[in-house]
């Protein structure tokens, strides 16, 4: 939705203006195919370039703007949320060393960008799927780009919704919760690549393109965290779609189907039979100001910009999507990638849009009319799979099974090379991004694996905060240096000095709670605490709400043995004078709580919900470890 100038569409007139402009959009369409009126016989690719800014604690910053006006190049513009920027990169023939001159061009661009984030208080630029430093409150519509199309979105997609968004990611971890801005579409940020085709194999090409998006995001995945939580190996996949899901339970019935989707079956007899779907199945939501007759253009010789059309499909969100474009009176197709993360280094990127492009060339003769050799849902069914599992998936192919590893080595791969040789890329370029891609395999190691390997081994020495920070700080050194993942090492947990790592309580507070009912026997309690080596326990009630502490000290000595002690429950014992703090709180107002109340743990609540507890071992440990800084 490239136009900042779009409109809700609030009135019946809106709404039959836009779907006549689009319904002439489809007729010039159509009459553009009919008469050979696009471009062929070249190919292009393109990409952008999105990414993440972070402050010098490596939290999000929200300085787009700031930035973005000291960068001062047509090649960056805004994005959603205040802390993302996007790259839109010039296309380049598809040739010789199309590849290494993309790469070269991506890498000047971002030095522009390190440097002016640098002069805006020391901010930075990340290149991943999922920033982990993201926490909820950073999602607050405050942090939209105040610009008209994001705020107009924001309020008709919310409006048609009806209610807040819910999320619900299930994976090693599970992520419940409510949100009320489309904001976490945010989180995700990607490397979108663009393939030109020619009308004639368009209908083969996109269908082949929905095929092989599953095996190849296997070995691309770097998405694996949100919020803290750890869940699919590119949570993109789950995020996006349910980040801007409008269906409530009516449409849910009638099987509506998600704005953010991969598709809903094979394109057979035209490849206008994508918009066709589209308008078919998804109301229009937003317009805009038209000033042509696409199909009074088309027929005096000017090539239309399908404005309505291109408006509508902007507002969907395929993970293969058909685009139309116009250059100097050229029109010509493309086929984006969307599901490509960014990350985790330039050169991982380059690789991945090359082995894109090299297997979307390389498509055998064999797969075309592919509907009549692959159900669709093996297609959808894979894509799902290599989301959830990455590199660990086993595939349906064509009625086998066969895990990601073996499909990329022995098939994959010498189909990419075979069709980039088709293309006329150079084969040293070949030879040297396949590599990339090659010691992915070898290793094991995508972006998700390394970050979920790190998060794992961090956590048994910080807190889930702490971990995130030092993540976040090592993909950036990592990305400055621009090694390939394979090559990045293993994270220390003592690498993180920045000042702010302990200046407030959610970055030190115990987040994996356990508790006991007011109702509880003290015996259930204690042995809670033997089992966890934990030596606190909150007391809720029926509701669910805390009401008291109990501490180990206040229980271990009594005698169980006794009648009278085996019969007492939590609320006969337990300090119902417990100190409660904010996650926000600062850690020395959390030091000087303890102090006064000589209490040995504070209570943090958010949103009137128990969300972690500060126990003075805490504050001991922080206190010992910033003297050994000193």
């Amino acid at each position: 939705m490239g136009s900042q100038a779009v409109t809700a569409i609030k009135t019946q007139k809106d709404r039959k203006e836009f779907v006549l402009h689009l319904l002439n959009d489809i007729e010039a369409f159509e009459y553009m195919i009919k008469h050979n009126l696009f471009e062929t016989g070249i190919q292009r690719v393109g990409a952008e370039q999105e990414l993440c800014i972070v402050d010098k604690h490596f939290r999000p910053s929200t300085k787009a703007l700031e930035i973005l006006e000291k960068i001062n190049d047509t090649h960056y513009t805004t994005e959603l949320a205040l802390f993302n920027l996007e790259i839109n990169l010039d296309p380049f023939e598809l040739k010789n060393t199309c590849f290494s001159e993309i790469e070269k061009q991506l890498k000047n661009l971002l030095e522009k960008g390190y440097k002016a984030a640098e002069e805006t208080e020391n901010n930075k630029f990340i290149l991943t799927g999922i920033l982990p430093t993201l926490r909820k409150k950073d999602l607050a519509f405050k942090n939209v780009t105040p610009f008209k199309r994001y705020k107009t979105l924001n309020k008709v997609l919310k409006k048609i919704r009806g209610d807040d968004f819910k999320l619900h990611i299930l994976g090693v971890d599970e992520l419940i919760l409510k949100h009320e801005s489309i904001l976490f579409e945010a989180c995700n940020t990607s490397f979108q690549v663009h393939l030109q085709i020619s009308p004639e194999e368009a209908i083969d090409k996109y269908n082949w393109s929905q095929v092989i998006s599953g095996p190849l995001l296997s070995i691309m995945t770097n998405s694996p965290l949100l919020l803290g939580k750890e869940l699919w190996s590119e949570t993109r996949i789950a995020l996006f779609q349910q980040s801007i899901d409008l269906r409530n339970v009516t449409h849910f019935s009638r099987e509506q189907k998600p704005r953010v989707s991969f598709g809903n079956r094979w394109v057979k007899n035209s490849i206008l039979e994508l918009y066709t779907d589209d308008i078919s199945r998804y109301p229009p939501i937003v317009s805009s100001q038209f000033d042509e007759n696409s199909i009074e253009s088309v027929k005096k010789g000017i090539m239309p910009k399908l404005k309505a059309l291109n408006l509508h499909n902007g507002t969907l969100y395929k993970w293969n999507r058909l685009c139309y474009g116009v250059h100097e009176n050229i029109a010509h197709l493309r086929i984006e990638n969307r599901y490509i993360p960014a990350g985790p280094s330039i050169k991982d990127e380059i690789a991945n849009a090359l082995l894109w492009v090299g297997v979307m060339q390389g498509m055998p003769k064999q797969y075309e009319k592919i509907w009549k050799k692959m159900p669709f849902r093996d297609a959808r069914g894979n894509f799902i799979n290599a989301a959830r599992n990455g590199i660990n998936t086993y595939f349906n192919w064509f009625g086998k099974g066969i895990s990601a590893k073996k499909l990329l080595e022995n098939i994959l791969i010498p189909m990419a090379k075979e069709g980039l040789l088709k293309s006329n890329i150079d084969e040293t370029e070949i030879d040297y991004y396949l590599e990339i891609i090659q010691k992915r395999i070898d290793t094991s190691t995508t972006g998700s694996k390394w970050l979920i390997r790190n998060k794992r081994k961090l956590r048994k020495e910080v807190s889930n905060y702490e971990a995130n920070v030092i993540l976040t700080e090592l993909i950036y050194k990592n990305q400055k240096s621009n090694k390939s993942i394979s090559e990045w090492e293993s994270v220390a947990y003592h690498e993180n000095k920045s000042d702010k790592k302990y200046d407030k309580v959610y970055k030190i507070m115990s987040t994996s709670l356990f508790v006991v009912h007011e109702n509880d026997l003290l015996k259930l309690a204690l042995k809670i605490m033997e089992w966890n080596h934990i030596h606190h326990i909150p007391v809720v009630n029926k509701h669910n709400k805390i009401v008291g502490i109990i501490e180990k000290t206040q229980i271990e000595e009594l005698d169980f043995s006794s009648k009278k002690v085996m019969n007492k429950v939590a609320k006969n014992i337990m300090n119902k004078r417990f100190d409660i703090v904010h996650p926000e709180t600062s850690f020395k107002k959390a030091k000087e709580l303890i102090i006064k109340t000589k209490n040995t743990c504070i209570v943090v609540i958010n949103e009137d919900k128990l969300v972690g507890i500060f126990t003075k071992n805490d504050l001991e440990r922080i206190e010992k470890i910033k003297k050994n800084n000193d």
